[in-house]
C-alpha cells in the first residue's frame, strides 16, 4: 500500500543555479534510492523566510510530493538534510488527497 507524503525544504538562497540543481538532484536521489517515487516537483523559487534563519532572510523553497511503501524511504534524507549547510529547514507531512 502506497502512502502519501509532501516535502518541503528550503536551500540557501545564495546557491548558484548550478549548485541548486546538483542539490535538488541529491536530495531527490537519496529518496529514489529509499524506495520512494517522486510524483510530482514543484519549486516555488526565491522567497522571503517569515524570520531568519542560520543568519539568511531569503529561500529557495521545493515542494515535492512522494509515494512510498515504507518511511523508510525518507529516513537518510531525513538524516542527511539536518546536516547539509544548504539546507536551511525541510518540512514532511502526510499528504491526504
Amino acid at each position: 500500500y502506497m502512502k502519501k507524503y509532501e516535502i518541503m525544504y528550503i536551500l540557501k538562497a545564495d546557491l548558484d543555479d548550478a549548485s541548486r540543481k546538483g542539490e535538488i538532484e541529491k536530495l531527490h536521489g537519496l529518496l529514489t534510492k529509499g524506495g520512494a517515487t517522486i510524483a510530482n516537483v514543484n519549486e516555488w523559487g526565491l522567497r522571503d523566510l517569515a524570520y531568519p534563519i542560520k543568519k539568511q532572510t531569503k529561500g529557495y523553497y521545493v515542494v515535492i510530493k512522494i509515494q512510498t511503501e515504507s518511511a523508510d524511504a525518507f529516513k537518510e534524507f531525513d538524516r542527511l538534510s539536518k546536516i547539509d549547510p544548504a539546507v536551511l529547514r525541510y518540512l514532511i507531512t502526510v499528504d491526504h488527497e
